[in-house]
């Protein structure tokens, strides 16, 4: 990313060595103004010296604000790039990204790293190599008054951009804002239940100690930069006051001209500024590794780049699925086989935890096989890109989100008004296109807000619709109502339920108990089976 600012980075490190330069020739001329001056030379001399001065001055705040101004636009150039970069990377795992880290984790990702890894340019990469040409354009004119002092700076400076910053290398791993991110954002999400519950203060307790922990860890990190500075800016006062010493040495033997003693001294006093911030760059070079890691990390999975078959939609199949959790032994389903056709109407049911959401975030791609594969018309899903896929697809999750908005906009589709308004009434919802709606559908009940996502599914036109639980929320009548509405449409209809009523409607049921599927045929025929399915009915 910085080498595709290479023009504004080769500026920023051009005008931020001709800064340090100016600086140490100010200062330079300075000390040799003085030293001339108590000889009494010429007038005109001083005035030549003098203007020579203001030059330098001139030059050395004209470099310094274009050195500001160059590297913080590389910088916030930089800020763009790192953050369209995370959101590209994010995209692909949108779907499943709650399932996989935290809310908190994400948020500080979006935030403290992005924020960390802009910060590389300006502390990691751009200050040793300011500082290193500032040293070498400095060490070229001083070679020409003392080698001896010159190797003293070279030795100096060796000390306080390699050396003494090994002693500064990465400290251990600082999670502390990461868990207070995390632990706020679950508190919020949880509020209510806390409050009821009475867990309340007992949480606010937690978060407390998880906020001074944050704020020590933080005051640690500065008390080290601060060390790290200090001890350069003890190394640079040292070098300067060895300057002296080996000055008036040198000037005592006649090795240098006692003219320039002031000259140097203020040389290596002002060389050193450049230096003095090295010692925090390993600390910023380890935060920032980190944060590249964590903002990488997406970048792991292999994505999903073949196009989808063209074609209507003639079967979907599942050949062996089995799938276990991330970082868990448990088996949330084994070995299931199927093959849904076009056109049919196939409920899903089983006990609690018996593995149907497993295996309905297994066939809208939220989820990949462990083992086995789920085919789209022979061709298998895990090679085909998501958004092709979903085009197909009219999904109804068991939560779903609604927006700040009316009606209208939280139907998210592009049908005329009346088609809306028409499947609004069909569902039994007494709602205008207009109405408003509140974040999260807050002033609709749990009934509506069901009814409101399946007008939403059934407004897209997909050859095949999925919905997990959609009427949970709703009496034995509407059940029944929506079902029939839903089950005459041509489409394919894979419904996952624990309501047992009107199934019979259905062309199939898929019975999953104990993470497999143990049945699946028409109602009558389940029923004459007196199986597992049987039992279910009687126990209703």
């Amino acid at each position: 990313m910085i080498l595709s600012e290479k023009k504004d980075f080769l500026l920023a490190l051009l005008a931020g060595t001709i800064s340090g330069l100016t600086a140490v020739a100010l200062f330079a001329q300075s000390g040799f103004l003085i030293s001339k001056a108590a000889l009494l030379p010429p007038f005109y001399i001083i005035l030549i010296l003098t203007a020579f001065l203001k030059l330098f001055g001139v030059a050395k705040s004209a470099s310094k604000y274009a050195e500001r101004y160059i590297s913080h636009r590389v910088t916030f150039s930089l800020l763009e790039k790192i953050r369209l970069r995370f959101f590209q990377s994010l995209q692909p795992y949108a779907h499943s990204l709650l399932s996989s880290y935290r809310g908190g984790d994400l948020l500080t990702r979006m935030t403290k790293d992005v924020d960390t890894l802009q910060q590389y340019f300006l502390r990691v990469a751009y200050p040793p190599l300011v500082a290193l040409l500032v040293f070498f354009g400095t060490m070229l004119f001083t070679i020409w008054f003392s080698i001896w002092i010159t190797l003293l700076l070279l030795v100096s400076v060796i000390l306080c951009s390699i050396i003494l910053p090994l002693l500064w290398q990465k400290p251990k791993e600082i999670t502390s804002q990461q868990h207070y991110t995390e632990s706020l954002t679950e508190y919020f999400y949880g509020l209510t239940d806390l409050t009821v519950a009475g867990k309340r203060p007992a949480a606010e307790q937690a978060l407390q100690q998880l906020s001074l922990d944050f704020e020590q860890n933080i005051q640690n990190e500065e008390k080290q930069a601060l060390k790290a500075q200090l001890v350069n800016q003890a190394t640079a006062l040292s070098t300067a006051f060895a300057v002296v010493i080996l000055g008036a040495y040198f000037v005592t033997t006649g090795a240098l001209d006692g003219l320039y003693l002031a000259m140097l001294l203020l040389i290596a006093l002002t060389v050193f500024e450049v230096a003095i911030p090295l010692g925090t760059v390993p600390l910023h070079k380890a935060k920032a590794k980190d944060a590249f890691v964590r903002l990488t990390a997406f970048d792991a999975a292999a994505i999903s780049t073949q196009a989808l078959p063209q074609g209507q939609l003639q079967t979907v199949q599942a050949n062996n699925v089995s799938y276990r959790y991330p970082n868990s032994d448990f088996q949330a389903l084994q070995d299931i086989s199927f093959t849904i056709n076009a056109g049919e109407k196939i409920a899903i049911v089983g006990p609690s935890g018996a593995g149907k959401s497993t295996l309905f975030q297994l066939l809208i791609q939220n989820l990949q096989p462990s083992n086995g594969e789920i085919l789209w018309n022979g061709d298998n899903t895990a090679q085909i890109q998501h958004e092709q896929l979903w085009g197909q697809m009219g999904i109804m999750l068991q939560h779903n989100h609604f927006f700040s908005g009316t009606i209208k906009e939280n139907l998210l589709s592009e049908k005329e008004a009346g088609q809306m308004e028409q499947l609004l009434e069909q569902l039994q919802l007494p709602f205008s296109l207009e109405q408003e709606v509140l974040e999260n559908a807050r002033n609709l009940s749990g009934g509506e807000q069901q009814r409101l996502a399946l007008a939403r599914v059934l407004l897209r036109d997909a050859p095949i619709y999925l919905l997990d639980e959609p009427f949970a929320h709703l009496d034995s009548s509407l059940t029944t109502h929506c079902t029939e509405l839903l089950l005459t449409l041509p489409q394919t209809v894979i419904c996952i339920t624990h309501k047992l009523d009107a199934l019979a409607l259905f062309d199939r049921i898929f019975v999953i108990y104990e993470h497999q599927l143990v049945e699946a045929d028409h109602y009558d025929e389940l029923i004459k089976k007196q199986g597992i399915f049987y039992h279910m009915q009687q126990l209703k």
